[in-house]
């Protein structure tokens, strides 16, 4: 097949990218255009391995089209983070950039660990990631067709394990970024080179498609492993790292309507040393750009590669390429996933303070001054911030002679509120409207309300205010909130009506089924309010929500995610 033959095959993203000289494309030329606030053509697309999604305000689209106005364009821009550790001072600079130079003011923690700037004007994007250049930060390949940004299980100086696991998450991003200095040439005026662009891992049209990793330290799985494409499950001998389990394959994302799209977990493919992380993390990955679906970019996704060539056939390719054979996986167990609020003390003596932030986002209320309560802890704090999977922050490495007045801050600020249930430190949302293009649905303005709905049913069935049930909502069927691997999870299908799925557990290990499709927030709070209280006066000692309406037959259980999702 000539090469022209297979650019017409293949998706159009597939051109593009051979099309984009590394990246590059004319995103430099856009820069100079005032006519649009936006970017033509290819680097629309392009923009995102630079860290950016075009986006607009839906709330003002058909006002601002009646005055024949163009929508209001602006890019969202989200941090590479490995690990979601971030310094005072770092947080400092992203707190005056959002304060001044972005729409709304605010900076958004993500459920992938790092921090999205929402609201950027064209005219602003070199002096944002030139100011993050100074920070020591960066938005590279935080989006797009390469590996994001990499997660890791929250507060990683609690422990050994977890500093040496954290460690191996910023080793492998770097290790995976891509080559190309396109991102320096053109937001950093980098020095130009003529040609010679080399991308030994991704290769030169990059992944099929978006590509996660994440480092897991057992029992706490709060980077939801199985949404993920590789994972490193940390397995340790008396307190020391010695080695990961490596799963792959995992993804929540799906179309609706399109039962080949489908949430899979990922596959355990044995346990390796820590001297082969690297090898192993770079031969999943090559393994994935030259085996992946570059025709039809529906089912490009790592998880879909698994389920067309075998899991077998996958493992045995990255043996053959690394010349590591998997050993056996090693036992481990997750037990929980949701952060662990309040002060816990590390074996290093010093304090760390996990903030619930509602849906990660962090700006100045009425009698919650978020925003100017963490700039204000920045400005004393002498260890650092912690983002996590679930939208919340720590302040990590408190001394004890400094505890006391951060947690005045905190609490003055309304960064500690006493009153907050477990039950809404345990729901989590997506951004989707007004900013998200690919929203159906609402979901962080939605959550708050629909949480204190749901606390009401919960205490008319006599459970306490300690009692959780996972939930969560994503505004579309991409997977964002990680709605499925929720006890409850709501997926956005219009405007004011979601497909309902209930099942999941409450260590993430299981996927729920769709219960009911299309429907309505009160036909949905029904059904929570009749199996919430089935729940409460039929459940065993300890039994999870999600547990019970798989034992009660309210639901079955997703066995195999791949064949019977949909049966």
């Amino acid at each position: 097949m000539s090469e022209q033959q297979l650019k017409f095959k293949c998706s159009d993203n597939e051109r593009l990218k051979s099309e984009s000289n590394f990246l590059r494309g004319t995103i430099v030329q856009d820069l100079q255009d005032g006519i649009t606030g936006g970017f033509n053509g290819d680097n629309f697309q392009l923009i995102r391995f630079h860290g950016m999604y075009q986006q607009d305000d839906r709330d003002l689209r058909a006002e601002r089209a009646e005055a024949k106005l163009e929508p209001l364009i602006s890019m969202m821009l989200r941090c590479r983070l490995p690990g979601g550790v971030i310094k005072p001072q770092q947080w400092l600079g992203i707190d005056a950039f959002a304060a001044e130079e972005t729409l709304y003011g605010s900076i958004r923690l993500t459920t992938r660990q790092t921090f999205q700037f929402h609201g950027v004007l064209k005219s602003k994007l070199k002096g944002m990631h030139q100011l993050l250049h100074r920070l020591g930060l960066d938005s590279i390949a935080t989006a797009g067709d390469v590996n994001r940004n990499v997660m890791c299980t929250s507060n990683p100086i609690e422990s050994v394990l977890h500093q040496q696991a954290w460690e191996w998450a910023k080793k492998i991003s770097e290790h995976l970024l891509p080559k190309t200095r396109a991102y320096a040439e053109i937001w950093l005026d980098g020095e130009k080179t003529e040609t010679t662009d080399h991308e030994p891992i991704l290769g030169p049209t990059y992944l099929p498609r978006k590509f996660k990793t994440t480092l897991v330290v057992p029992p706490l799985n709060d980077v939801d492993l199985h949404a993920n494409d590789l994972n490193f499950v940390a397995i340790s001998d008396n307190g020391q790292l010695v080695g990961f389990n490596v799963l792959v394959g995992g993804g929540l994302a799906m179309t609706h309507g399109d039962k080949s799209t489908y949430p899979r977990k990922a596959s355990e493919f044995g346990f390796v040393d820590l001297k082969d992380t690297l090898k192993i993390a770079e031969m999943v990955v090559t393994t994935q750009r030259d085996w992946g679906d570059r025709y039809n970019r529906i089912n490009a996704k790592t998880k879909y590669t698994l389920e067309q060539k075998g899991v077998d056939a996958f493992r045995k390719e990255v043996e053959m390429r690394t010349g590591v054979i998997f050993a056996p996986v090693r036992p481990y167990s997750f037990t929980e996933r949701g952060d662990r609020f309040g002060w816990v003390k590390g074996i290093d003596h010093k304090w760390h303070l996990t903030l619930f932030i509602e849906n990660g986002r962090i700006l100045d209320y009425p009698n919650r001054t978020l925003k100017t309560g963490l700039a204000e802890i920045a400005r004393i704090h002498q260890g650092d911030f912690r983002l996590t999977a679930n939208q919340n922050l720590i302040v990590a490495g408190v001394d004890n002679t400094d505890k006391a007045v951060i947690e005045a801050l905190a609490r003055r600020h309304g960064l500690i509120n006493d009153g907050v249930t477990a039950q809404r430190k345990a729901s989590m949302a997506c951004v989707a409207f007004p900013t998200c293009p690919l929203a159906m649905a609402e979901a962080e303005r939605f959550l708050p309300q629909f949480v204190s709905k749901v606390e009401n049913i919960m205490s008319g069935h006599g459970l306490s205010a300690e009692e959780e049930i996972i939930l969560r909502v994503t505004g579309c069927p991409n997977g964002c909130g990680r709605a499925l691997l929720a006890e409850i999870g709501l997926v956005g299908k219009a405007i004011g009506r979601y497909n309902l799925y209930l099942g999941g557990d409450s260590a993430g290990t299981r996927i729920p089924r769709m219960y009911r499709e299309n429907i309505t927030e009160n036909d949905i709070l029904n059904i929570i309010d009749d199996t919430i209280g089935r729940w409460a006066r039929e459940r065993n000692p300890q039994e999870s929500y999600g547990d019970y309406v798989v034992r009660a037959g309210i639901v079955r259980p997703v066995v195999d995610s791949a064949r019977d999702f949909y049966d």
